[in-house]
């Protein structure tokens, strides 16, 4: 059974929690996704026993600064345990074709040559494309573009074990052109920036993100049968959890999860 590592639930510029990032466990492996804005990544994994050794597979979505540089700190520890032979085979980060080049300078900028030098030897750039399915962890992972109106930004549908779909839809609301990865599926995983009740406070339309009202009347038309909504405000922190469940389950009557970081839901 595979289960969702849920690391951070926050937007870009929380401070309550950390930035939304997260990995599907299979076994021992974990394919990861992002890696937030910073070194918290790092304290998150030991809270939740991820040991980087097991980590051979990261998708990277897109080059926002909460998404993309804790993936320095991943690529720096994880080419140190190569250099001290602790850590076996190779790491796989994948992104759409513009990010290989941004990801190489900012490893290049900040890391010590010896680390930097394992891309291209044991650290591979792999870049995908629209539509491209490739073998992850034994699943079949499909990676899409979401055609976000602001950086270029992928999201991807992966066939679970028992045969059902998780589909990752980036932090930006759904775009019709991506429905054939989305409907139906067993999971859906979608950004909701606040409640809709306060659209006026934190104005999430003009940032291009979803309320929380709006991703679950599309996960009731798309036919979602588990819903996660993340990539939140932090102003509600310590109540999130009860207030988006009493807004989003007025229309949605699937599976509704509201997770706190460092959560793990398991994928039945």
């Amino acid at each position: 059974m595979e289960q969702l590592y849920v690391f951070g639930t926050g937007n870009a510029t929380v401070t309550r929690y950390y930035n939304t990032c997260f990995a599907i466990r299979d076994g021992e492996e974990f394919f990861m996704t992002d890696a937030g804005g910073g070194n918290g990544i790092l304290g998150i994994l030991e809270d939740m026993k991820v040991d980087l050794k097991h980590v051979h597979h990261i998708f990277v979505t897109h080059e926002h600064t909460d998404h993309i540089l804790g993936i320095i700190w991943i690529v720096r520890m994880i080419a140190t345990a190569m250099k001290k032979g602790t850590y076996e085979g190779d790491l796989n980060l994948y992104c759409h074709e513009d990010l290989p080049e941004t990801i190489t300078t900012l490893c290049r900028l900040t890391l010590q040559g010896k680390f930097y030098k394992m891309i291209g030897d044991r650290i591979h750039l792999i870049p995908v494309h629209d539509g491209e399915t490739r073998a992850i962890l034994g699943h079949t992972v499909t990676f899409f573009d979401i055609h976000s109106t602001k950086a270029r930004q992928y999201g991807f549908a992966m066939i679970l074990s028992d045969g059902s779909r998780l589909t990752c839809a980036g932090d930006e609301p759904y775009h019709p052109s991506c429905e054939k990865y989305a409907r139906g599926s067993s999971w859906l995983l979608h950004e909701a920036f606040c409640l809709y009740s306060d659209r006026e406070r934190f104005q999430p339309y003009e940032k291009h993100h979803s309320t929380v009202q709006d991703a679950c009347r599309l996960a009731e038309e798309l036919e979602i049968k588990n819903l996660v909504l993340w990539h939140t405000e932090d102003k509600h922190a310590g109540n999130r959890r009860e207030l988006y469940m009493e807004e989003g389950s007025r229309d949605y009557h699937g599976n509704l999860y509201i997770p706190e970081d460092r959560e793990i839901i398991d994928l039945v």
